[in-house]
């Protein structure tokens, strides 16, 4: 059986490495963004806003890909966003909610109490985006009904990387790959997020994902 797979805000740098990955694997990709012209792949598209999607757009998904990025100033939306597609996928047991997360919200120590964001270098312009981020990871897991993945990419999220295929996995704590650095490209994240939709293994739960090679 072929997976269908929605991605919102596929036009963006994540959802296109998501949309890419997703189409060289033989899924069946619909394209959820506000633009339609932006999306030059040969997809189904639903041309609408997030917040005006219906359970009857989305329930006939198997996954539902989360990559909706917001402009500087505008992190909350990170948060309102969130919590819609929690409200509105409750009670589709079949359907999947995989989200494109952040980094900021892995821990750096042991017993999992100061997370990246907590640090005093962590960098004062990504605030606002990590702790949105942050949050929504907070309400997933505070949610009920809802069948939900998050994933984080490394600390420093390349988008002009080498698909590699090759990557390492965490449960919530910041991990480096051999060469010691917290990396991932945009491409070898987007293999673990098709791997990931393709046989689930953090089913209401978080991973955060590294390339093993820089």
């Amino acid at each position: 059986m072929v997976i269908k797979v929605a991605i919102i805000g596929a036009s963006g740098k994540a959802g296109q490495a998501i949309l890419k990955e997703s189409l060289s694997r033989g899924l069946q990709v619909t394209a959820i963004v506000r633009n339609k012209s932006k999306i030059t792949q040969d997809v189904n598209i639903i041309e609408k806003e997030v917040q005006d999607l219906t359970q009857g757009d989305v329930k006939q998904f198997d996954v539902i890909a989360n990559a909706f990025g917001s402009p500087p100033g505008q992190e909350q939306n990170h948060v309102i966003v969130g919590k819609f597609l929690i409200d509105l996928m409750k009670g589709l047991s079949n359907t999947r909610l995989i989200v494109v997360g952040g980094a900021a919200s892995l821990y750096v120590d042991d017993e999992l109490k100061t997370r990246l964001v907590d640090t005093e270098k962590f960098p004062g312009q990504y605030l606002a985006l990590a702790t949105a981020q942050g949050q929504n990871l907070i309400d997933l897991r505070a949610s009920t009904d809802v069948n939900w993945t998050f994933v984080s990419p490394a600390s420093y999220f390349n988008p002009n990387g080498a698909r590699t295929g090759k990557y390492q996995t965490t449960k919530d704590k910041l991990i480096f790959n051999s060469q010691g650095k917290s990396y991932v490209s945009y491409a070898d994240f987007a293999v673990a997020f098709v791997d990931e939709i393709e046989n689930p293994q953090h089913v209401n739960s978080r991973f955060g994902v590294v390339s093993e090679e820089n």
